[in-house]
């Protein structure tokens, strides 16, 4: 049985602008909390960052890029930053161009803005915004000289510190996506999980999802539901059903090596990525099992892993390795993710389709896992047992805490100063609550708050 069926897309708003112009710290204003790096040196931020905003009437993605134009400490990684940066320009919905109001225009800012009129796409509105205005005398004073750039009949100043002008940038965002037919992206009738294929190119992702597919429909009970091309990303919408229950795959795997060079492919891949991980409930990471790790293996699932998603790891390819090689390569991944040790590692082979079925088990305890609730009353006896007699400093003298939220779980602990809490702790706490309630599959997430 087939039935036809349209994802609808997040829009994707990419911050832009030359280093050091508060890029990173509107992003954290936007998205409610501090994720994005904040320094005063020019190119902190190297690598795009991404969240979900939820808006007064839709959601979208927004990306943190880094800067463009030059003006960066850090000149080995310029040219790769600013590459990725124009990626976001030629594939964002709504640009949002930031320029610092304590400095005059500069080369670079000018650079921005003519890159923005050559590599972004005709229909898509580019918003002007003034950073960094914390004085509103000063602002008055130096605002007409911005729109010597050309880019916006308006300018809108903001101070991210003090939270000034957020909710017109916020209102102005919006608009232009609703003008642009982007509407909140509806909940699903069935509630089935969005599980997105990602990883490098070549490492058997499609050939997985058509594995999954085949696989299923020899099942009782099994058919695929429906296979539905996205109408506009490149990636591809597989609903399939697996012992009564859905699961809707996304495929990432539409690139092609044209005439970009590897950075580029790498970059792009990256992009697609970030969008795809922020839609998803969650990542399946597909590695080669031929192939030594790599740094984008690690940088992909970090982003799973700060986007809260659940995450488990396939090991493709494993009919081609002998037994020492997949041992070896399962050593290699248990040292390489050590951030990530709650995630599920399943060696598979989409060609044999050995193993290829335990990932619906997986799916489901994660996805579960990810969204549970610990019993208040339970949380504080596992708490109190857990910090008793042992050496844990400001943790040690709480009594109180409480899971704030269960998309992924998230827990805070009530402590005199929470500057005081160490990292180890967190992390003496977080092993001991897998042991006790498992979570396996899921990030969760600690807090110290003061109280």
């Amino acid at each position: 049985m087939l039935k036809s069926c349209v994802m609808a897309r997040l829009a994707t708003v990419a911050i832009i602008g030359r280093p050091n112009t508060g890029k990173s710290t509107l992003f954290n204003r936007l998205i409610g909390r501090r994720k994005a790096i904040v320094s005063d040196t020019p190119g902190t931020t190297r690598d795009q960052i991404a969240a979900r905003k939820t808006g007064v009437e839709l959601d979208y993605i927004v990306i943190d890029t880094g800067g463009i134009g030059g003006g960066s400490e850090d000149t080995d990684f310029e040219d790769d930053v600013e590459r990725q940066s124009v990626l976001a320009v030629e594939n964002a919905d709504v640009i949002v161009f930031t320029v610092n109001s304590r400095d005059p225009l500069t080369k670079s800012d000018f650079t921005v803005a003519d890159i923005l009129r050559k590599r972004g796409r005709g229909h898509v509105p580019v918003l002007l915004v003034l950073t960094k205005c914390d004085d509103p005398e000063a602002t008055e004073e130096v605002l007409p000289t911005f729109y010597e750039l050309g880019m916006a009949e308006n300018i809108i100043p903001v101070s991210a510190d003090h939270n000034s002008g957020i909710a017109e940038l916020e209102s102005a965002i919006e608009e232009h996506l609703r003008k642009l037919h982007f509407v909140r992206t509806p909940e699903s009738e069935t509630k089935a999980p969005r599980i997105a294929i990602v990883g490098k190119p070549n490492v058997g992702k499609s050939s997985l999802v058509n594995a999954f597919m085949s696989d299923s429909e020899r099942q009782k009970g099994a058919i695929i539901v429906s296979d539905v091309p996205g109408t506009t990303r490149d990636a591809v919408d597989t609903e399939i059903r697996y012992h009564d229950r859905d699961y809707v795959f996304t495929d990432t795997a539409g690139i092609r090596r044209r005439k970009d060079t590897e950075r580029e492919i790498e970059a792009y891949a990256t992009f697609r990525t970030i969008r795809e991980i922020e839609e998803c409930d969650l990542v399946v990471l597909v590695m080669d099992a031929t192939e030594t790790l790599s740094r984008q293996d690690k940088r992909i699932a970090g982003l799973a892993v700060d986007a809260g998603k659940a995450l488990i790891i396939l090991l493709n390819k494993v009919d081609l390795t002998n037994a020492d090689t997949r041992e070896l390569r399962l050593k290699e991944i248990e040292g390489y993710f050590q951030f990530c040790k709650f995630a599920p590692v399943i060696p598979v082979s989409a060609k044999t389709r050995e193993g290829l079925l335990k990932i619906f088990d997986h799916i489901e305890t994660a996805v579960r896992n990810r969204e549970r609730r610990i019993a208040t009353k339970d949380l504080n006896e596992w708490y109190r047992r857990t910090v008793y007699g042992q050496p844990m400093g400001e943790i040690g003298k709480s009594k109180h805490i409480t899971q704030s939220d269960d998309i992924p779980p998230t827990f805070v602990v009530f402590v005199r100063d929470p500057k005081k809490v160490q990292v180890s702790q967190l992390r003496y706490l977080d092993n001991s609550i897998r042991k006790t309630f498992a979570f396996e599959g899921t990030p969760i997430r600690w807090i110290s708050k003061a109280g």
